[in-house]
């Protein structure tokens, strides 16, 4: 079973690095550019460059690690239709932009609505299947009706906090990467086909994320848009809740946290003071404004992210996953 993860992995890189030109070209021709913020003034030099590059990994995801799935294969379609759903959800924020040419898209309510009902038919699934019970390293408890609230946090809470970190060049992909590399392990070693499927998923996910980060690493030739932060939070939270670790996803996914609660603090703390805490949220803004160097922001959040990560899975090897 490893050598079909790493066979998927290989295999997801090679696909996506070999459609990433092609889809570098096709946004290019249709000028589906990325409009820089005014006040982001250090990233004026990034006007124009192509966004949607989530397409590369979400059409990767699809293209090339199904087929490897093996009986009771609906969790893994499962989430791959709400990876999905939420892509197409940022597509329409990305293709708003890029037809009206300002970096608005979608009106707040109409995305909040469209993650909301995502993640209701999955909390709806949840609850009428019996999956309501959560693990947390050794523990594991039965929380009945309460799957369905909680899993509609989780989904929304976390497609916002991966979208706000998706604000620099190689950062959400990069800290997305050893996330659901990590994560996938702990699937992986939880015994059931359903578990090895949805790990599956996240092997092949790492690759195709790792084909993208060749053309979205500093300096980017291609953002990933809503169209990849979306899928790849839809994806995170998905699998997150389907396999009852939920409350894994806060502790590995500290970076995602940070991002989320700085823009919350800076918004707050705004309109009731109508002074910042921070020089720019979410936090990386912050730094960058400090004058750190992007690429070391990045770095800093990939190891803060594998520390935590690889010190979860360490526990979970602990207690025998």
């Amino acid at each position: 079973m490893i050598v079909k993860f790493l066979i998927c992995g290989l295999f997801c890189l090679l696909f996506a690095s070999l459609i990433a030109p092609v889809v570098l070209w096709f946004c290019k021709k249709l000028k589906a550019s990325q409009s820089i913020l005014h006040y982001v003034d250090k990233h004026a030099s990034k006007e124009g460059t192509p966004t949607m590059g989530g397409i590369i990994f979400v059409l990767t995801l699809f293209f090339a690690s199904c087929f490897l799935f093996e009986y009771n294969t609906f969790l893994a379609w499962f989430s791959l239709a709400v990876t999905f759903a939420y892509g197409i959800l940022g597509f329409l924020d990305d293709f708003v932009k890029v037809h009206l040419h300002h970096n608005e898209g979608l009106k707040p309510y109409q995305k909040i609505i469209g993650q909301v009902g995502i993640a209701l038919i999955i909390a709806v699934y949840l609850y009428m299947t019996g999956r309501t019970t959560l693990s947390f390293f050794a523990f594991e408890f039965d929380i009945a009706w309460g799957v369905i609230p909680l899993s509609i946090l989780v989904m929304v809470a976390t497609t916002n906090s991966v979208n706000l970190t998706d604000g620099l060049d190689g950062l959400a992909g990069g800290v997305s990467f050893v996330y659901i590399l990590v994560f996938g392990i702990i699937l992986a070693g939880r015994g059931t086909m359903e578990m090895s499927n949805l790990a599956m998923l996240c092997f092949g996910l790492c690759g195709a994320l790792l084909g993208f980060l060749l053309f979205n690493c500093f300096p980017a030739k291609i953002f990933m848009g809503d169209t990849g932060s979306l899928a790849l939070g839809g994806f995170i939270g998905v699998v997150a809740v389907l396999s009852g670790l939920e409350l894994l996803l806060p502790i590995m996914g500290i970076m995602f946290v940070l991002s989320a609660v700085s823009d919350i603090i800076q918004v707050l703390h705004y309109k009731r003071t109508k002074k910042r805490v921070f020089l720019m949220a979410p936090l990386h803004h912050h730094f960058e404004k400090k004058g750190v160097h992007e690429n070391r922001i990045v770095v800093v959040y990939i190891v803060i992210t594998t520390a935590v990560s690889l010190a979860v899975l360490t526990g979970m090897l602990a207690v025998g996953i």
